[in-house]
């Protein structure tokens, strides 16, 4: 069909429901947006199982339709572990969600989200949006990781409560010193790239190290500007060129959203730089220091707007606080398949390194896994999870805390007595490795009913097949303790 000289959400109408008035009006808005600003081509991304995005690049001319109807995508995407691999029998009659169910590698649908709408400032000819996916039919699937975490916020509000969050990325950006681009470099994965230091490090928050990456901290700021992301702070972290951004609070899916752009944003144009960013958490290089995610977060009373974490004393919790934290505690064994999703996630969780490796809550302690941060009258009160890496899935991350937050509601936990020694309390440990946390998620009773058995059984499914790949590879400790001695 012709384009019209102005586009009306009857433009966009089809024989699908998918979208409100309201949503259709900002539809029509942005095509009328990128006609006048010249953009070219559109980014329809969605975040996969691994928080990861993926997608289609169209023609600006062909977002009307896609409005319309839908991008298809081939379903194997959503089936793939982190090298790439496609781990389920796709060409088998069942993978194990009902016959013809993401068989044949046929298409599933992915489906815009006018709201999150950017133009890129590193590619301005560049627009991107996010995707929701979705049965070919349009009717909506398990596996979509986006709609977990609405599910998950609808649950909570359904009770009066929403939940207000505020993120701490931590990664590392070195300089780009040989890509490995040779034909024998590419695989399932890749061979790494070599790198070289952008600083020193070892000298946390001082003046001299922030000088030296201010160049990359300005250039990854003005993007997030540009691109409405709430960015607080930027820090020089204590690893060698290692940095940490900040962001404002906001709710769990406009957050989750936030991450998934940002990370994606920093990688490309740390690319363009000729640099290499990572969000691996421990990367295997000299003088590292693992990076983590933190998650702050804040429960708000729907009627009033109130913050139901203030406490009436310096030395006591909120009821609903309190509730928060023993909800967290209860389920965080479970919960870090969804927290700390890779085999090098785990390599963090050691004693006096500002990281947690106990299932336990300090006031303003920053060795324990929660960490309060409550007092009478402040507006801010909340708590802070240290727990998560920083390339957890944010949707399953958050949905996981939300979901664990609400149940020590609905039951009303009570949070234990905090810790003021959190490496020398008999608290329990947090699982050692990603097999430790698949055995505790695949044992729980809880997610299967919170996020749904489809679900726990498909990211299960995924992180097996990671975990046998990494068990099947001879390490380098393995050659270097057996090879010469025997």
């Amino acid at each position: 069909m012709d384009e019209p000289s102005k586009f009306t959400p009857a433009d966009l109408k089809s024989g699908k429901s998918w979208y409100s008035d309201e949503e259709l009006q900002m539809a029509a808005d942005i095509l009328d947006e990128i006609r006048a600003n010249g953009v070219e081509t559109i980014r329809l991304a969605f975040a996969d199982q691994h928080g990861v995005l993926r997608g289609k690049t169209i023609v600006a001319a062909g977002l009307a339709s896609a409005f319309r109807n839908g991008m298809a995508m081939t379903s194997t995407l959503l089936l793939k572990d982190t090298s790439h691999r496609t781990v389920f029998p796709v060409w088998e009659d069942d993978i194990g969600f009902g016959a013809n169910n993401l068989t044949g590698a046929g298409d599933v649908l992915i489906l815009p989200d006018p709201s999150t709408f950017k133009i890129l400032p590193w590619s301005p000819h560049s627009g991107w949006m996010l995707c929701d996916v979705r049965y070919k039919d349009g009717s909506k699937m398990p596996f979509c990781v986006r709609t977990a975490l609405k599910k998950a916020e609808a649950s909570l509000a359904k009770d009066g409560y929403a939940m207000m969050c505020g993120l701490e990325f931590e990664f590392y950006v070195f300089r780009m010193e040989n890509a490995h681009l040779g034909h024998g470099d590419a695989g399932m994965p890749s061979t790494p790239p070599e790198t070289s230091l952008v600083s020193h490090g070892y000298q946390y928050l001082t003046e001299a190290r922030y000088d030296a990456l201010e160049d990359i901290m300005d250039d990854l700021r003005r993007a997030c500007q540009a691109l409405d992301l709430p960015v607080r702070s930027m820090e020089a972290e204590f690893g060698p060129s290692q940095c940490e951004f900040t962001f404002e609070p906001a709710t769990p899916l406009a957050n989750a959203d936030h991450t998934v752009l940002f990370r994606s944003a920093v990688k490309q144009i740390c690319a363009r730089k000729g640099l290499h960013a990572t969000f691996m958490c421990r990367p295997k290089l000299e003088g590292i220091v693992p990076s983590g995610l933190h998650m702050h977060q804040s429960i708000i009373d729907l009627k009033t707007g109130a913050n139901l974490m203030i406490p009436d004393s310096a030395s006591s919790l909120s009821p609903i606080a309190s509730n928060w934290i023993a909800g967290l505690l209860e389920h965080a064994a479970e919960s870090c398949l969804l927290t700390t999703p890779t085999v090098n996630g785990y390599k963090r969780y050691q004693p006096y390194q500002l990281a947690p490796d106990r299932i336990q809550w300090g006031r303003d302690n920053k060795g324990a896994m929660v960490r309060g941060l409550m007092a009478p009258g402040d507006k801010a009160s909340r708590i802070e999870n240290r727990i998560g890496e920083p390339t957890a899935n944010p949707y399953l991350f958050i949905a996981s805390q939300i979901l664990s937050g609400h149940d020590g509601i609905k039951r009303n936990l009570q949070a234990p007595a905090p810790v003021e020694n959190p490496y020398a309390s008999d608290a329990v440990n947090l699982p050692k490795s990603l097999i430790a946390a698949l055995e505790r998620f695949d044992a729980s009773t809880f997610y299967p009913e919170a996020i749904g058995a489809d679900l726990c059984a498909y990211l299960s499914r995924i992180k097996h097949a990671e975990w046998d790949r990494y068990l099947m590879t001879v390490s380098e400790w393995e050659q270097r303790e057996y090879f010469s001695l025997f």
